[in-house]
């Protein structure tokens, strides 16, 4: 009996690891998407990876689009939250700093993102942006609150700083993280932040389980 008991544990504890095994999405830009990088190397199959390294049961979908703002997210969110998404990662602002668009614009999309998923009853882990200097300390300081504040609204898990990953330090020093184009990252530069990020997605993880 103990035989037959042990052979169907081993028959069905495929299924019951699939059917445990988390859905989610990363809804982003092109550093998400993975510009300029082979297929295995962008931020999604890397953090593939390594959740698979921790043997998390997670599934990840590349929801990123090359050139997206904070608009085009909230314009796509609805058709990204589809029924099989457990949990969502949001890392989008990027261009929008790029284009200098109103903070305050920002955080409507934002916001509409993260409606959307509150309503869907999806967990989202919210990866904020440092806004540069060049547009003054006002546009700094409203751009970076939009994360926090509305990280805090909605009760999401937060990242204040996607780069955070590759350190501090002389910003010329950092470059040997990143693409000839000074904006997006190489693999090695993917890699470090797939390991900053990588215990929060986790987190996220064990919230969707816990819903």
């Amino acid at each position: 009996m103990r035989k037959f008991l042990a052979a169907l544990i081993l028959i069905f504890s495929p299924v019951l690891a699939l059917a445990d095994e988390i859905t989610i999405a990363a809804l982003g830009d092109s550093l998400t998407q993975g510009y300029g990088l082979p297929p295995e190397e962008g931020l999604v199959p890397q953090l593939q990876a390594w959740l698979d390294g921790q043997g998390a049961g997670v599934h990840l979908l590349n929801a990123g689009v090359s050139g997206d703002t904070t608009a085009g997210g909230a314009a796509r969110v609805g058709w990204t939250l589809t029924p099989e998404v457990d949990a969502m990662i949001v890392a989008l602002g990027g261009n929008d700093l790029l284009r200098g668009i109103d903070p305050a614009e920002a955080r409507r999309n934002l916001d509409t993102i993260l409606k959307a998923a509150q309503e869907a009853h999806v967990p989202v882990l919210l990866i904020g942006m440092r806004a540069p200097g060049n547009y003054g300390p006002d546009y700094k300081a409203a751009f970076e609150a939009n994360y926090a504040d509305l990280a805090q609204a909605y009760g999401t898990l937060f990242l204040p700083d996607y780069f955070a990953g590759l350190g501090e330090g002389d910003p010329a020093a950092l470059q040997r993280w990143f693409q000839p184009d000074g904006i997006h990252l190489n693999a090695e530069g993917v890699a470090k932040i797939v390991a900053a990020i990588g215990p929060t997605v986790l987190d996220l993880a064990a919230r969707a389980r816990a819903d």
